[in-house]
């Protein structure tokens, strides 16, 4: 091959990579194996060695730069990388609009599309080759990134198109896919190295680090958003059409929204994916579409007006603590709880949050009138993350715990070894009443038509007085209660009969025995088969079961010890409560196999696999450790899977977990 015929090749092998590269990073179409490619890509860089003098500063060989950079140079952007201005519901995006139209007659409408959770970079490319890419900085002056964004195979060094002007520049957002954050974190374990918990923090780093090599290690990407140079577009859509014709990823989630009800409408619908993205997104960019109006509503500080960032409700808010007050659990135990001044986080309203015990309180040193940082995600209950101290006046008063129970007044203890302090009388009302809400809930008794609300009015009203009570209402006795209609309570005491027959495990965990939780139950019923054989457990007996120390045999025993317990327990079998044994046999498909499940599986729900591993003879942990014998992986698995494979833990998704069971 002489050098005519190496040019040519070389031109060819380009123009083939780069084709299937923007198929891949812009259309998330596949058009070549990855092993092809490779080939393609090794081809070409054979020949640029062979031939030097014909390598180019937008051959793919040259992502990756072979020595660390010395430092970032500072650029100069020619027109300022403004920010936005963020809104949280319809009245600040009412607020907006009403703004803008002051400002202008011409009809509005939107183009809207997610808002990555990334880092900004404006890229700029002469006589179409990538010459220069830049951070925000202050908006005016960023830093020359350009050796590790070259590292980024969705940034193309040449852009697409004929005819372009000398100069173009293109901004967007450098992000990090969910599977790139959870591949680094397992290196990041095999390397007994910190694990990131932040991936917007991983991109921005990564882009400042001096060593490109490291940053192709990262697997970053990018989302291009804007164009600072006039192509012609008159509106943002034809914006994201043309990055689209030079070769970027532009907006996967976007839409032109003629109102405010069509963008919150579009809101809803990005939300309720959110979860399933590959990357992470905290909100939605709505822009003025027409640039002719745009441009002229101007610019009011840093932030352009016909530009808002309609942001999804945050997971961690800051609130001030009004109170802090305590409740008596089911087992006795006191749990401090801070009244808060009403506050969004992650889509609903949180007036309480836990404080869990005494010593989380010292911890935190969380005072009444402190401001603090709460944090929710998904269903979990909130809890107080943070206690910002600076912002204190000196007002704010220290909080105890009481001696006494607050309900019944009776001495509160605390045993050695333990955090939670508790009432000392086990017939409190409060305990009876937490008790009760326990007994119907759904991992035990699971009484449709009954939850706390009715519980309440049956106490109220006396027509129970413990959980035995229940199996002996009548339909009359429920329809003069609020709530109930003739078949309403019907259904209810239908629901009732039900339930009279329980397995064993479910049965023990609805008594509501301190320490004794679901896991604790399953043990006990694969080991006795009859309450009166575990009620004759002597207390070597049963810490000799896995799953069971000394606190909780004491415990177990103390319970049955009780007088008022054995009373209850024996209504309860002549109302006709009836417990079936749950032992599993060493001959179930999963006996003494330990499983954790995450992700999303397709077919089954989360409390549906944890009872086929359960009836299967298997038993369920919330963690991954040495002792997992299965990760049960679904789609969007999170850090236990990372911490699986780093443990060498066996992964199954769900038609290897249905195969491991034999369906």
């Amino acid at each position: 091959m002489n050098t005519s015929q190496a040019k040519q090749r070389i031109a060819t092998l380009r123009s083939e990579i780069d084709h299937h590269r923007f198929m891949y990073h812009v259309h998330d179409t596949t058009t070549l194996p990855e092993g092809a490619l490779d080939s393609l890509k090794k081809e070409l860089q054979d020949l640029e060695e062979r031939y030097p003098d014909l390598i180019t500063s937008d051959s793919p060989t040259q992502r990756v730069g072979g020595s660390p950079q010395q430092g970032f140079k500072k650029v100069t952007h020619q027109k300022p990388m403004l920010s936005m201005t963020d809104a949280f519901d319809r009245d600040d995006m009412d607020a907006w609009l009403t703004r803008i139209k002051k400002l202008t007659d011409k009809p509005i409408d939107f183009f809207v599309e997610a808002k990555m959770d990334g880092l900004a970079i404006s890229l700029e490319y002469i006589d179409g080759v990538l010459v220069r890419a830049a951070t925000r900085g202050d908006g005016r002056v960023g830093e020359d990134v350009t050796h590790n964004i070259k590292t980024i195979s969705a940034v193309p060094l040449k852009l697409r198109g004929k005819k372009l002007p000398q100069r173009v520049e293109v901004r967007g957002e450098v992000y990090m896919t969910k599977q790139a954050f959870e591949r680094l974190n397992q290196r990041q374990i095999a390397r007994d190295e910190k694990v990131f918990a932040n991936p917007r923090n991983v991109s921005a780093g990564t882009i400042r680090q001096l060593d490109p090599r490291l940053t192709a290690e990262r697997e970053l990407a990018f989302m291009a958003y804007d164009l600072a140079t006039d192509l012609g577009q008159t509106t943002h859509e034809e914006t994201h059409s043309l990055l689209r014709d030079l070769g970027f990823r532009a907006g996967d989630h976007t839409k032109v929204c003629r109102s405010l009800n069509d963008v919150f409408s579009f809101y809803k619908t990005v939300a309720k994916k959110r979860e399933q993205l590959p990357y992470w997104i905290d909100g939605l960019v709505v822009v003025v579409n027409a640039n002719e109006v745009f441009d002229a509503l101007g610019v009011v500080g840093k932030a352009p007006r016909g530009l808002i960032a309609l942001k999804f409700s945050a997971e961690q808010v800051t609130t001030t603590v009004e109170d802090i007050i305590v409740q008596v659990g089911r087992t006795g135990a006191l749990t401090p709880v801070a009244v808060l001044l009403p506050v969004q986080v992650a889509g609903t309203t949180v007036s309480r949050a836990s404080l869990h015990n005494s010593d989380e309180i010292k911890r935190l040193d969380v005072r009444i009138g402190d401001t603090v940082v709460v944090q929710k995600a998904g269903d979990i209950i909130p809890d107080i993350v943070q206690v910002l101290t600076r912002l204190r006046t000196g007002a704010e008063k220290k909080f105890r715990m009481p001696k006494h129970c607050p309900i019944c007044g009776a001495p509160v203890t605390r045993a050695d070894g333990e955090a939670n302090q508790y009432c000392s009388n086990q017939h409190c009302a409060a305990i009876q009443r937490e008790s009760l809400y326990h007994f119907v809930s759904k991992a035990a008794f699971n009484i449709d038509g009954l939850g706390p609300r009715s519980i309440d009015q049956l106490l109220d009203h006396g027509l129970i007085t413990d959980a035995a009570d229940l199996f002996v209402l009548t339909p009359e006795d429920l329809e003069p209660l609020e709530g109930f209609a003739q078949k309403s309570a019907q259904k209810t005491i239908a629901a009732i009969k039900q339930s009279r027959t329980i397995s064993f495990d479910r049965y023990i965990y609805a008594l509501g025995i301190r320490h004794v939780g679901e896991q604790t139950a399953r043990a006990l019923a694969a080991v006795f088969d009859s309450l009166q054989q575990l009620q004759a457990a002597s207390y070597e007996v049963l810490q000799s079961i896995d799953d069971i120390g000394e606190v909780v045999a004491r415990s177990i025993i103390e319970y049955f010890a009780d007088d008022a317990h054995q009373k209850v327990l024996q209504k309860l079998s002549a109302n006709g409560v009836v417990a079936i044994a749950s032992k599993q046999s060493s001959g179930s498909s999963l006996a003494g196999s330990t499983f954790v499940v995450t992700g999303t599986l397709p077919d089954y729900t989360r409390d549906q696999v944890k009872q086929m591993i359960l009836a299967a003879g298997g038993s369920v942990a919330s963690s991954v450790s040495k002792k997992t014998s299965y990760l049960l992986a679904g789609e969007h698995p999170g850090s236990k899977y990372t911490k699986a494979q780093a443990l060498g833990v066996t992964i199954l998704d769900q038609a290897g977990f249905e195969q491991l069971l034999g369906t």
